[in-house]
């Protein structure tokens, strides 16, 4: 039985061996034609985890040290009696040994038990590992979302005198259905030592592993990224009990990329085109979070996820469409491309969900300086500084707001994180010098285990507000002062339909609250 890590019964996973190891690179296999002994059982490496959850299944994902079948089993127990068994792919080299599967066919609002084994060639299986998640409700009910971003950033790993990332542990307390990943799910610029002497005296200890030793610019760099994530068991046991909606932003790759651009030299980069690295980090991305470029709209990342009438979730890409870091003022500036910008103004118009989350992994307001790009002023974000009309990329989001004005669409709210501290924004075109559009709220979160940071200064095109911000005194805190990590917290009530977010620190701490009425 695995340790309890203070995990409600609801949600402790019985696992029998965790099989954990922190290097990413899958184990040869043999050239000979002697079929293998059975004494080699393939092994789950690194758990297994949910993503994208639907009305009758969910996505599983899982890695195999060696070539071997996934194979999930699903039941309304824990027990597992009478399992309804999934047959998946052959896990292989070619993707690291990873690989998900797609369990169909369970019934809607129902949390469910699954079961992962590997089958070998040789007719050998893996230990089992279980967890749980809940399939979308097809009726209303309550709805419990989690949402943060930024993990192991700044130098700052799993660090085993605190028991490693613990948030992940007080994120799982709190029994969510869904988790919104909102980026910088690795930090694959930033290399990890086995200890931080932080500047008041105390050290920041790390476990490590080779893969976190350098820049990632190797595929085998960037996939020993989220191995490593996955040997902090907090992350690994959160990963398998709650459905996650990932996205990406700028550290899977390098800081602040953008595309057709060049990795500054002062930064050691033997690989410095941001498009060749990013295409690595994409693959690396693919293949170890749960989720399926198959299910996005541009087979990549954007995409919707429905969670029953009352909730729609537009996840999006606010990274691999945008136009390069400069002074962010043309007339044809892009952030989420026109395509992106078309799919999502004629989502929000047709959904039925009463409550629209809208995944922004980017801030709409906050002003982000391209701080690597020290010969001239440029925006790594949406804002520029101008707090007059619409311009570069400013331009998309407009787009967007207006539509949601014209379509009378109703239960807008935008979720985000990248800025390493928690806030609520409030739009509104009283405040605005572009006023077509209906006032509207934006909440910030994280960072989930990174630097702390913040805050921001607020461009003033759409209006916004900052009616609350809990950001550190000192810039890059490091996450021994939990309270300046942060997760955020949505909830639905099944009944009166009213949306609540909660904004909370480390250990679960709720730090401000905003109760949004749906529209009558």
């Amino acid at each position: 039985m695995a340790p309890n890590l203070g995990f409600t019964r609801r949600t402790l996973l019985r696992t029998t061996a965790l099989g954990l190891v922190a290097t990413p690179t899958l184990a040869a296999c043999s050239s000979s034609n002697t079929p293998a002994l059975l004494t080699d059982r393939p092994k789950l490496t690194h758990g297994a985890a949910v993503g994208d959850p639907r009305t009758d299944g969910a996505l599983i994902w899982a890695r195999s040290d060696i070539p071997a079948k996934l194979i999930v089993e699903t039941a309304a127990t824990e027990s597992f009696n009478d399992p309804k068994r999934f047959e998946g792919p052959l896990l292989t080299p070619d993707t690291d040994g990873t690989g998900r599967l797609r369990v169909v066919g369970l019934p809607p609002g129902q949390q469910v038990h699954y079961r992962v084994t590997l089958e070998g060639d040789n007719g050998a299986t893996s230990e089992p590992f279980t967890g749980i998640f809940r399939t979308a409700p097809t009726s209303a009910a309550d709805i419990k979302l989690l949402w943060s971003g930024d993990v192991v950033g700044q130098g700052y790993g799993s660090n085993p005198d605190l028991g490693g990332m613990k948030i992940f542990s007080a994120m799982a307390a709190r029994d969510p259905h869904l988790f919104l990943h909102s980026g910088d799910s690795i930090y694959a610029d930033n290399p990890l030592r086995e200890s931080v002497t932080l500047p008041d005296g105390r050290v920041w200890r790390n476990t490590i592993s080779e893969a976190k030793s350098a820049v990632a610019q190797t595929l085998d760099q960037f996939r020993g990224n989220y191995a490593y994530n996955l040997t902090d068991e907090n992350y690994l046991r959160f990963n398998s009990s709650v459905a996650q909606l990932v996205q990406w932003d700028d550290h899977e790759t390098v800081n602040n990329w953008s595309p057709g651009s060049l990795v500054p030299e002062s930064k050691g980069y033997t690989e410095r085109n941001m498009d060749i690295l990013a295409t690595r980090s994409w693959q690396a991305f693919h293949e170890w979070m749960p989720v399926d470029p198959a299910e996005a709209v541009d087979g990549r990342l954007y995409r919707k996820i429905s969670y029953g009438p009352l909730l729609d979730v537009f996840v999006l890409d606010m990274r691999t469409y945008k136009d390069t870091n400069d002074e962010n003022t043309r007339a044809d500036g892009r952030i989420l491309g026109a395509a992106q910008t078309r799919w999502l103004t004629e989502g929000l118009r047709d959904s039925k969900a009463t409550w629209k989350i809208v995944a922004n992994d980017l801030p709409l307001g906050l002003i982000v300086k391209d701080g690597e790009q020290k010969d001239r002023t440029a925006y790594e974000g949406v804002a520029n500084s101008d707090p007059g009309a619409p311009s570069g990329r400013e331009i998309e989001i407009a787009t967007v707001l207006s539509s949601i004005k014209a379509d009378k669409v109703s239960g807008v709210v935008w979720l985000t994180a990248d800025v390493h501290y928690t806030a609520a924004h409030h739009y509104s075109p009283a405040r605005a010098a572009f006023t077509d559009f209906d006032e509207f709220w934006e909440f910030v979160s994280g960072p989930l285990n990174a630097g702390a940071f913040g805050p921001n200064e607020l461009d003033g095109t759409f209006g916004p507000e900052a009616v609350f911000v809990h950001a550190p005194p000192t810039q890059n805190t490091s996450p021994l002062d939990g309270e300046f990590q942060h997760f955020g917290e949505v909830t639905i009530d099944g009944r009166s339909r009213e949306l609540t977010v909660n904004l909370c620190d480390a250990s679960g701490k709720i730090l401000f609250t905003q109760r949004l009425s749906p529209a009558r």
